[in-house]
C-alpha cells in the first residue's frame, strides 16, 4: 500500500494528496512532483535529484490553451537519474533505468535502459529485485 510522505523538505508539488510513494522509496533534493492527474512511485525507487513529474501540460492545439494528461506510475525497483522530466500519461516499467537528463514522453519497458530527448531504448537491465535501505544513507560513500 503507497504511503504519503514523512518529509517533504526541498521539494514542491503541485496537489501533493495525489502524490503516493511506496516504501523503502527515495526522493533526491529539489524535486518537483505533481499529483494534479495522480502519481504512483512504487517500492525500492531511487529517484535522483532535480527531477520533474508531470500530470499535466498545456494543450498546444487548444484554442483556449488549455490542459491534458494522465496519471504517471513509476513502478517497483525503477532509478530515474539526475533532471530527469517525466512527461504525463507515462508508465516507466519495473526496473526500468531513465538517464540523467533524460524526457520520458512514452512508456517504457520493464528492466530497460532510456535516455535522451526524447528518451529511447539504450539496453536491458539484468533483473535485480533489491530493498533500498532508507534509514543508513551514508552522505558521501
Amino acid at each position: 500500500m503507497p504511503r504519503r510522505f514523512n518529509n517533504i523538505l526541498a521539494m514542491s508539488f503541485f496537489s501533493p494528496w495525489g502524490v503516493n510513494v511506496g516504501h523503502n522509496s527515495i526522493i533526491g533534493n529539489d524535486a518537483f512532483l505533481d499529483g494534479r492527474k495522480n502519481l504512483y512511485i512504487g517500492n525500492n525507487v531511487n529517484i535522483a535529484a532535480e527531477v520533474r513529474i508531470y500530470t499535466l501540460q498545456h494543450d498546444i492545439e487548444s484554442p483556449e490553451f488549455g490542459v491534458n494528461g494522465g496519471t504517471v506510475y513509476i513502478k517497483d525497483w525503477v532509478y530515474i537519474g539526475t533532471r530527469v522530466t517525466i512527461l504525463p500519461n507515462v508508465t516507466i516499467g519495473e526496473g526500468a533505468v531513465v538517464a540523467s537528463g533524460a524526457v520520458v514522453t512514452k512508456d517504457v519497458e520493464p528492466w530497460t535502459m532510456v535516455g535522451g530527448i526524447p528518451a529511447r531504448f539504450i539496453r536491458k537491465r539484468p533483473i535485480v529485485k533489491y530493498t533500498l535501505d532508507t534509514k543508513h544513507k551514508a552522505l558521501f560513500q
